[in-house]
């Protein structure tokens, strides 16, 4: 081989592996990973009683996801429309997402509560990346531990903490609030 190609074609047999890897990683996720998953998560809801959804996403094949959520419910917050007619604030109360990514690997996901007309959402947290094989039930145990945190902090914001963000910007301003003279 001409010593002038040798880098590139370390460069190459590198980008071989890669696409050897994704369909590697995507045959993984379909015959037994995205089960795993899903039986743990199960498990881990009945042992703690923790009230979620386990739902899957297959709308796209190669990026399906695995989701625990916790549901959407009223907010307790509302807008009076008229004497009998209230418009109630939709709360979506987060959700621990497990996706397949384009290259096979699996990003692990936060997506924090919202209040639907009430602010910004907060973007998801990313936990971390993980190839297939390297997803193992220690880590689902961490996955749900940060979940819960996060969403316990979210939940129980106040101004304690001066840094401290719940993840959202409040729908009414200086401009909106009563002039105190």
């Amino acid at each position: 081989m001409d010593t002038q190609f040798f880098n590139l074609k370390r460069k190459v047999d590198q980008y071989k592996e890669v696409l050897k890897n994704t369909k590697e990683y995507r045959e993984v996720w379909k015959l037994e990973l995205k089960e795993y998953i899903k039986t743990y998560l199960s498990s881990a809801l009945e042992a703690t009683d923790l009230e979620a959804n386990l739902d899957e996403r297959t709308d796209m094949e190669n990026l399906e996801a695995i989701v625990l959520s916790l549901g959407e419910v009223k907010s307790g917050m509302y807008q009076k429309v008229s004497e009998d007619i209230h418009r109630h604030l939709i709360k979506h109360n987060g959700s621990l997402i497990y996706q397949q990514l384009f290259n096979g690997k699996i990003i692990v996901l936060i997506n924090y509560p919202f209040i639907e007309s009430y602010g910004k959402p907060r973007p998801p947290k990313t936990i971390a990346i993980y190839r297939p094989e390297e997803l193992k039930a220690p880590f689902f145990l961490r996955h749900l531990e940060e979940f819960i945190t996060e969403i316990t902090n979210w939940e129980d914001y106040d101004d304690d903490e001066p840094n401290k963000r719940i993840g959202f910007d409040l729908n009414f301003g200086p401009q909106d609030l009563p002039n105190p003279s």
